[in-house]
């Protein structure tokens, strides 16, 4: 038997009205997904009986997501695109044009929980502080390649520069919704361990630029393969 918090019980008896015995899928982000039996204690107390488990628990995703925090409700929309589709980690970097200086890390981490939860994602990703991209980048490992969206690149087709990289370590570079300024992009351009790639002729949006890098990264050199 795994007693749940108040809240916890709270939500299923009454936000849910499941009932007593009502089965579960639930995960803890460590051992797997379990099938459980829901045993009701009173109005709001109940537990979990573990029942089998279903699904064993996956290798965490080595996939960093760099992004420059946007308006906090495209930012929740942001972050839960980014646990759905395979990241490991999550950090906030603050640019010369970032709009939102403050992060709500309580309240991302809940998003992060809610989206994992929904799409049955079992390892959930790190959320890491946020941290201003100059510090960033003089502490980064230069073992991972950083995928920088740009949208100054000359072509419109990221697959070629993609399909050249030799190494398994990467992070994925999102910027802002004014882009990246002129000496961002020329530090980030002079770098070795930086590649930058376009996403198309079309300008876009940051939460769809780091739907659209996702998908295209993931397609190429990560877990879709």
């Amino acid at each position: 038997m795994i007693d749940l918090e108040r809240e916890q019980a709270n939500y299923l008896l009454n936000v849910l009205r499941l009932k007593d015995d009502s089965q579960l899928l639930v995960f803890n982000g460590q051992d797997g997904e379990w099938l459980t039996n829901l045993k009701q204690e009173g109005r709001k107390k109940a537990g979990l009986t573990l029942v089998e488990q279903t699904r064993a628990q996956p290798k965490p995703s080595d996939l960093v997501i760099l992004f420059a925090p946007i308006k906090v409700g495209r930012l929740e929309y942001m972050v839960q695109k980014m646990v759905e589709m395979g990241a490991g980690t999550i950090q906030p970097v603050f640019t010369d044009h970032t709009q939102l200086h403050k992060i709500n890390e309580k309240r991302l981490s809940a998003n992060i929980l809610e989206a994992a939860e929904q799409c049955g994602v079992l390892s959930i990703p790190e959320l890491k502080p946020a941290i201003k991209l100059s510090q960033l980048l003089s502490d980064w490992d230069e073992t991972r390649q950083i995928i920088f969206c740009d949208e100054g690149t000359e072509t419109n087709n990221p697959l070629s520069q993609l399909s050249a990289q030799s190494t398994e370590k990467f992070a994925l570079l999102i910027g802002p919704e004014g882009g990246f300024s002129a000496q961002e992009r020329d530090t980030l351009q002079s770098l070795s361990h930086v590649t930058p790639i376009p996403l198309g002729p079309r300008i876009l949006r940051a939460d769809t630029a780091l739907v659209a890098a996702m998908a295209v990264l993931q397609a190429t050199i990560g877990d879709w393969e």
